[in-house]
């Protein structure tokens, strides 16, 4: 056969792949509001940088009629290309394709393109769009998904892996989007469940929309399962474009310094907590008082609203903020604010990104519902992320600090290098209301005017116990700041703690409290 020959054969065999399942089914897709696989990755990478793989691979199943049928692709497109001028793998199911179910061979080309994620130290993002395994291939499907699990856990920590749900992704399928660091969701496109309404009919009874069981809206506000919701798929790339520039492409990297940008003159931290302890006020204005041009990117923004994590910059460089959120809940900790945390503190530990607390909480949620729902072993993760995290640490106790609340934010007691205090902070073991009723409840009971008494006891509580100098006397409070300085602080913790060095303890691994 002449070059020429192989030349237009070759490129016959490419057009019929990028037509998927055909004209058909992509028209059907269409319908349904949502891009082919391969506009997808177009559409997210960098232009003209898209490289192929195991483009003509084919399943190799024989039962049920199988082995007449050509599957192109086998349902899915994998490669490499660019993201912002980086490297990265990637891999997207193509619905189209017997709506994008997982076959063994299928599986082999999403572990063959992780493999190679892994060894190139690289970012994966993995675009999900299958009605879940191949029932046809039987237990091969199975292990193909163990094998996606299996490198989904070890190559965690060490690249981010990314996954974006546009489709369906049903049954054991959703559990390599929840190993990974980020899942991103879009509005009336994205499904995740483990059994769907029909199970759910046949076996309890109960009838629930598609939606509501597994919703972009429900794993954004509900589950917790998706860190990022959009309105439309070209959205969803630009929050994976935007975080992309915020975390490292591996764990031996640290983030791409940008220039540093002045803070945006509307936002003047002076102003922001009111006088009243117990007014609440948004504390992502806090942060973007503090970071560079004010651009905060939000993680989780939907889910555990009493708790604020995200990244922003300071002189260029990405911080990881945890912060309380005193205009929800007054920002106490409770079991998802806890799990929310503590995850987040640990993908910036894994990948060299410093961390900013801000503090202002009256402690854990009390109520019946905590307590059964496992507050103590939930929040005992955050108080083990903190404790285990060896980048530099920065807290700023920005109000409130009361009780178990007050070790579990990334108190000096946990390791945190600098710590400090706005000069209106309330540090004690509980507010100075309760801590007053219980102390004297006796002078107050026998008090001729017991609201007077009250009061007076409150405030001498305050004077002695619930104030920054307290904790600083005794060194667990390194200074005592205006807020107007809080940026110089921390400008100048991190540039101190650039070369921070925790050598690593003599163990196979800890075991956190899951």
């Amino acid at each position: 056969m002449s070059l020429g020959r192989r030349k237009t054969e070759l490129q016959k065999k490419r057009e019929l792949i990028e037509l998927g399942g055909g004209e058909k089914a992509i028209e059907k897709q269409k319908t349904m509001g949502k891009l082919t696989a391969r506009e997808r990755i177009l559409a997210l990478l960098d232009k003209n940088s898209f490289h192929e793989y195991d483009q003509f691979i084919q399943h190799d199943a024989h039962d049920f009629n199988m082995a007449s049928k050509e599957l192109p692709g086998d349902g899915v497109i994998t490669g490499t290309g660019t993201l912002m001028g980086q490297p990265i793998c990637i891999f997207a199911q193509d619905f189209t394709v017997a709506g994008g179910s997982l076959g063994i061979m299928h599986a082999r080309k999403i572990t063959k393109i992780m493999d190679h994620a892994i060894k190139m130290r690289v970012p994966l993002i993995g675009i999900n769009d299958s009605g879940g395994a191949r029932v046809q291939e039987g237990v091969n499907s199975l292990a193909g998904y163990g094998e996606i699990f299996f490198r989904n856990t070890k190559a965690s920590g060490i690249i981010p892996q990314i996954s974006v749900i546009l489709g369906p992704c049903a049954g054991g399928a959703v559990y390599s989007p929840a190993l990974t660091d980020f899942v991103f969701v879009v509005e009336n496109i994205s499904k995740m469940f483990i059994t769907g309404p029909e199970v759910i009919k046949t076996v309890l009874g109960e009838e629930i929309s598609m939606e509501a069981l597994g919703g972009a809206r429900t794993h954004s506000e509900i589950t917790g399962n998706a860190h990022f919701f959009a309105e439309s798929e070209q959205a969803c790339f630009e929050q994976i474009k935007r975080l992309i520039t915020y975390i490292p492409w591996n764990n031996t990297r640290r983030p791409l310094a940008f220039p540093p940008k002045q803070i945006d003159k509307k936002w003047n931290i002076d102003g922001i907590i009111p006088d009243d302890p117990k007014e609440p006020y948004d504390v992502r204005d806090v942060i973007c008082a503090l970071v560079d041009a004010s651009e905060f990117l939000e993680v989780h923004e939907m889910w555990a609203k009493n708790i604020v994590v995200g990244f922003g910059r300071i002189k260029g460089e990405t911080i990881g903020f945890v912060a309380n959120q005193p205009n929800v809940l007054a920002g106490v900790l409770d079991v998802d604010s806890s799990d929310k945390a503590a995850r987040f503190i640990r993908f910036c530990d894994a990948f060299n990104i410093p961390l900013v607390t801000l503090v202002d909480l009256p402690g854990y949620l009390p109520g019946v519902d905590q307590e059964h729902a496992g507050v103590i072993r939930h929040g005992a993760k955050l108080l083990y992320a903190y404790s285990e995290a060896t980048v530099p640490k920065i807290t700023v106790i920005l109000r409130k600090a009361y009780g178990g609340g007050y070790i579990a934010m990334n108190s000096r007691h946990l390791g945190a290098d600098f710590v400090f205090a706005w000069p209106n902070a309330e540090i004690a073991v509980m507010g100075p209301e309760g801590a007053a009723n219980i102390i004297f409840k006796k002078e107050i009971s026998e008090s001729k005017n017991p609201d007077k008494t009250r009061q007076e006891k409150i405030n001498e509580y305050k004077e002695k116990f619930a104030n920054p100098f307290v904790a600083a006397g005794k060194g667990y409070i390194d200074a005592v700041i205006e807020p107007s300085e809080t940026r110089h602080f921390l400008e100048h913790a991190l540039e101190v703690s650039t070369h921070k060095f925790i050598p690593k303890i003599d163990r196979k691994h800890g075991i956190p409290p899951f």
